[in-house]
């Protein structure tokens, strides 16, 4: 019986370091106070305890692309407002992740990166043309 006792002091003492803990990382750290889906823009705007707002293009998010509407007007604020959530689609996404631009796994980002560097526009086009000019990209120099 001293045991049980012991473990389950062991697990308020836990439970109050977590609280605790917590509470002193709120006082840092933005928090969600609302969160919908735009419809017309296929964005979620987040606005946070602070006054300040995020709004992510959905396509952007890592489960979230092709989605329906209906599946992504159904957005859910994460517990204490860490971050957001859609859980008929299993998604998740923390405040800080949102704010660093990070919409997913390291592979999703990297697809992200090499989608952007193959559109065409004029102002790249302008760019590769000037830079043709000054003698185009310098060859690499050989391993040795």
């Amino acid at each position: 019986m001293a045991n049980r006792t012991q473990t389950s002091q062991h697990e308020e003492a836990m439970f109050e370091r977590a609280r605790l803990a917590g509470i002193e990382r709120a006082k840092h750290e933005p928090r969600v106070v609302e969160a919908h889906f735009d419809r017309s823009s296929r964005e979620v705007v987040v606005v946070l305890d602070r006054g300040s707002k995020l709004i992510i293009p959905t396509d952007l998010v890592q489960g979230l692309e092709g989605a329906s509407l209906d599946d992504l007007s159904k957005v859910e604020i994460l517990p204490v407002g860490i971050g957001i959530r859609w859980a008929d689609l299993d998604v998740d996404a923390t405040v800080s992740s949102l704010a660093q631009g990070v919409f997913g796994t390291d592979a999703w980002m990297s697809e992200l990166a090499r989608r952007a560097g193959r559109v065409k526009s004029e102002a790249k086009a302008l760019a590769a043309r000037a830079n043709g000019r000054k003698g185009g990209r310098p060859r690499r120099a050989p391993a040795t």
